[in-house]
């Protein structure tokens, strides 16, 4: 019964129920994009460095691992060092290749090599170079690049579920010294303590002042770059929030002192102001939740969408898990109910008599 009083009360203001649920579904999906993509990103970043070690090294005090530059002689002395089970280096870069303005470059030690998918060629030796399948989508010519001012043979296509790698150009550690004129960027150390490697960060951190060592889950859950992205998404999704509360709460306010006189009515009958206050959060409720059933559903089409876009190149990726889910229908309710409690409220304050007074 109560259902379905909700339901003719949306079906008598069809145009301002769907103004309520088109400006909730651009919030939520705004929501969705932006805390999805950006979360997308850290994990790919994040999965690359962890599949590779469980410890890193890089230059002390830089801002990002682009600009970081470690001596890759320390490989040597880490691998005397007890608890060390084996090592290798990366050099993280990009640049121009042939027709496309920015790839991610990887300079990798021989021994990374293996944890490439390849499947077409093979593993690259000196000048050559293996491609990510997306970037070999784009490329007309997979038999040769340029980059900066080398020209490289490649010798395979590799696919890798990582997008920043699948997008990007792999090539052995010297042939990335040349081009970014550094040794590595990052030093990736497998040990075998999997759970307690402290002793071990401080017997790598004493080989020198120059580098700075962390746990691979340290360094990601301090990493800056990561805190900026978490920080800026937060950030844009609170405005998104608030433009949505104060576009839902315009519209419920106009909508429900409309019906100042379908509310004297109900109250001469002897409905409470509760209950009626209670039907016109149900209301909302109903229009948020098929809203955000509809931002769900399309922002999932647009991620896969992105995802499978060549001109991307598997940088921009994004999975919607299921706290983010969770968190976004709670917000959903949040939004509806604060935007229908107060217009609900204060059209209830005036005298049965003077509501019937009033048509619309």
């Amino acid at each position: 019964m109560q259902l379905s009083i909700v339901f003719k009360a949306l079906k008598a203001s069809k145009i301002k129920t769907a103004l309520i649920y088109l400006s909730l579904s651009v919030t939520l999906v705004s929501i969705f994009l932006i805390t999805s993509i950006s979360q997308g990103i850290i994990s790919m970043y994040s999965s690359m460095l962890q599949n590779n070690g469980d410890i890193i090294v890089t230059q002390a005090k830089i801002s990002d691992t682009f600009f970081s530059d470690v001596n890759i002689s320390l490989l040597q002395k880490i691998k005397k060092i007890d608890g060390v089970k084996d090592t290798s280096a990366l050099i993280v870069g990009a640049a121009p290749v042939n027709s496309l303005p920015i790839v991610a470059i990887y300079g990798v030690t021989p021994n990374l090599f293996k944890k490439y998918q390849i499947i077409k060629g093979n593993y690259p030796h000196k000048g050559e170079v293996i491609i990510g399948q997306s970037i070999a989508n784009r490329l007309k010519d997979t038999h040769n690049i340029k980059i900066s001012d080398t020209t490289f043979l490649v010798s395979g296509i590799f696919k890798s579920s990582i997008g920043f790698e699948n997008g990007g150009i792999i090539m052995p550690m010297k042939s990335a010294q040349k081009i970014f004129h550094k040794s590595a960027s990052l030093i990736l150390i497998n040990s075998n303590f999997k759970k307690n490697n402290v002793s071990l960060i401080k017997n790598i951190q004493a080989l020198s002042p120059k580098i700075d060592v962390k746990s691979t889950q340290s360094f990601i859950k301090h990493y800056n770059q990561f805190n900026i992205i978490k920080k800026s998404s937060f950030l844009i999704s609170l405005i998104a929030f608030i433009m949505g509360l104060i576009a839902i709460g315009s519209i419920m306010s106009i909508t429900v002192l409309q019906r100042k006189d379908e509310f004297g009515i109900m109250k001469a009958l002897g409905i409470s102001s509760k209950k009626i206050v209670f039907f016109v959060i149900l209301e909302g409720i109903i229009v948020g939740i098929a809203a955000f059933i509809t931002a769900y559903l399309f922002s999932n089409t647009v991620l896969f969408i992105i995802k499978h876009t060549d001109m991307l190149q598997g940088y921009v990726n994004g999975t919607i898990d299921f706290s983010l889910i969770v968190s976004l229908f709670f917000t959903t309710l949040a939004i509806t109910i604060l935007g229908s409690l107060l217009p609900a409220y204060q059209a209830l304050k005036v005298d049965p008599v003077t509501l019937m007074g009033r048509g619309n």
